[in-house]
């Protein structure tokens, strides 16, 4: 088997409306706007964010997102509008275990782009990218059992909910929380890609 640090895995992508890029040194600032747009809905649900993490924190983040993604360990991409060129979030593949190979899709969003579709969007090419270019054999979507919206981009993108962890960890007020597990295989993406017309240009723009 390739060891999993030489192989070859796309650093930007494109859809319709966004351009997808592993991050860069000095995104951390532009990344921080929309922290702190979001803080307030979003740190329900992501650890990170109940941290409050300044600026520095943000970049501190990024370039070990950046190592991450030189290890081949998590794919990690920052979500940019192609019409107005802002940075909107981060989405990626996680947890990756190339022995089978088995992804985690990951995504935030921040609260003024949030009900236009482009997380799903998003996903959406991740999932081309996990299944036909990495031959994945399982990709999963793991959220809050409460988190509604995740769960909905979820089954728009014809994932299948396995089951509920419940009980599987504490928050960090220490509230216990549930989570949500969507599957999807490689003969799952083929019958819902079949079935499913993405109005979306999806494109590698650069490989490393």
């Amino acid at each position: 088997m390739i060891p999993s640090i030489l192989r070859e895995v796309p650093y930007s992508l494109e859809t319709e409306r966004l351009f997808l890029r592993q991050p860069e040194p000095g995104d951390g600032a532009q990344l921080f706007e929309a922290v702190e747009e979001s803080r307030e809905e979003l740190e329900r649900w992501l650890e990170w964010f109940k941290t409050n993490p300044n600026a520095m924190d943000v970049e501190a983040k990024l370039r070990a997102y950046r190592i991450h993604c030189l290890e081949r360990t998590h794919l990690i991409y920052q979500m940019i509008r192609k019409e107005d060129q802002q940075m909107l979030g981060t989405c990626g593949l996680y947890r990756i275990d190339w022995s089978v190979p088995r992804f985690e899709i990951g995504y935030w969003i921040r609260t003024g782009a949030t009900g236009q579709g482009l997380v799903t969007e998003a996903v959406y090419r991740l999932m081309k990218v996990a299944f036909v270019e990495f031959n994945a054999q399982r990709v999963e979507i793991r959220c809050d059992a409460e988190n509604k919206r995740s769960s909905q981009v979820a089954e728009r993108a014809g994932f299948t909910l396995e089951g509920i962890l419940r009980n599987e960890m504490r928050s960090s007020e220490g509230c216990l929380v549930h989570t949500a597990i969507y599957g999807m295989t490689p003969d799952e993406y083929k019958e819902w890609i079949a079935k499913t017309t993405i109005g979306c240009h999806e494109t590698i723009s650069k490989r490393v």
